[in-house]
């Protein structure tokens, strides 16, 4: 069950996908200009690559209960190969019935998908959002960022505690189903807001909007095996398995 890690599946990707690697020459032809200019005009081309997310489900980086105590083995193993594994299915077909062209990053579909159909809004949504969810997660985890996001958090929220606070009110108070996330606003600032269901702050059909640093999903079946009704603690006992270095590398690869 083991899986390689975030790295060696960036290495992977770069090595193989020859799409990728003519990208580092054409850029915004291969990648999509909508992508590109979301991701700010610091970052490499390999680093826009890094940060891009195609329509296949991925392996973890790591075992099943990893994550353990704080994501029990189960929850893990249903939530990634029932829940997430049909977005990436239905995602498929979607894409398949509605002409999209799957060699681009899904990111360019979800900027304008107001344009498809609810199928895919709903499956191309759950499927990014958890192939970003699984990434920033990790064993031996939890703790604080450092550098610049650390630095960033500061001066956006007061204080790392202040942040925390204003993300865990932002999934407590989720109506339903959904997501909380950090996110990096055209503004080049921080900011943390919730989306419904499946959506997040790249479509254009959101209210709050922003590229993804981080995201939790406050959907019951991320929880309710070990927590219940508890979404708080699930909320608050999540900070321990964060990977903090994977969410600075995207914060880095967009300012």
């Amino acid at each position: 069950m083991k899986k390689s890690s975030f790295n060696v599946s960036r290495r992977v990707f770069l090595s193989q996908s020859s799409k990728a690697t003519f990208a580092l020459g054409l850029g915004s032809s291969v990648i999509g200009s909508a992508f590109l200019s979301a991701c700010g005009g610091g970052a490499s081309e390999e680093e826009k690559i890094m940060l891009s997310t195609g329509f296949d489900q991925n392996q973890l980086a790591y075992d099943y209960n990893a994550l353990e105590p704080h994501i029990d083995a189960m929850t893990m193993e249903i939530h990634h190969t029932k829940h997430a594994a049909g977005y990436a299915k239905n995602l498929a077909e979607a894409a398949a019935e509605e002409g999209v062209d799957v060699s681009k990053p899904l990111e360019d579909v979800l900027m304008n998908i107001s344009k498809y159909s609810t199928k895919m809004r709903n499956n191309a949504g759950g499927h990014y959002n958890h192939e970003l969810f699984w990434k920033t997660m990790g064993p031996d985890a939890g703790g604080k960022p450092e550098g610049d996001l650390a630095a960033a958090i500061d001066a956006e929220f007061g204080s790392f505690d202040e942040f925390v606070k204003k993300f865990e009110d932002a999934g407590k108070t989720r109506f339903g189903s959904g997501w909380a996330w950090l996110v990096v606003g055209n503004d080049q600032k921080l900011a943390v807001g919730s989306t419904p269901n499946q959506d997040n702050p790249l479509m254009d059909v959101s209210d709050f909007k922003g590229t993804p640093l981080l995201g939790i999903d406050v959907w019951e079946h991320a929880y309710y095996l070990k927590y219940m009704n508890d979404r708080g603690g699930y909320i608050g006992n999540w900070w321990n398995v964060i990977n903090w270095k994977a969410v600075s590398e995207r914060f880095d690869a967009l300012t």
